[in-house]
């Protein structure tokens, strides 16, 4: 538990756009930004509640997994990142943000 909760306020690994509150962390790869939960909007402060709970999602592919093709994650075997949508607010479908989870806790 409080690994999770450290994780999550050092790390949430996103692809999420207009976030301001971010620090470089080469760890994250690419320049992926590090981002602190606090700072995170509301919505996909909802989103990591959902993925600790398990679900239900809102969207289908949620929990599908996350190809990194661009390669903005440290390289992992397929399989090892999953993506979770997180709601655009005014959006008519799932929009471009997303949470991405390792399943090393990151």
């Amino acid at each position: 538990m409080l690994l999770r909760f450290v994780s999550r306020m050092l790390l949430c690994l996103l692809v999420l756009t207009g976030c301001s509150a971010t620090d470089n962390d080469p760890s994250t790869g690419g320049g992926l930004a590090a981002v602190q939960e606090s700072k995170l909007p509301a919505e996909a402060r909802q989103t990591l509640e959902l993925i600790d709970r398990g679900g239900p999602f809102p969207y289908a592919k949620d929990g599908s997994v996350f190809g990194n093709f661009e390669r903005l994650l440290p390289a992992h075997q397929r399989g090892y990142y999953h993506e979770y949508t997180v709601p655009t607010p005014g959006s008519r479908d799932r929009g471009a943000r997303r949470i991405v989870t390792g399943q090393g806790g990151e």
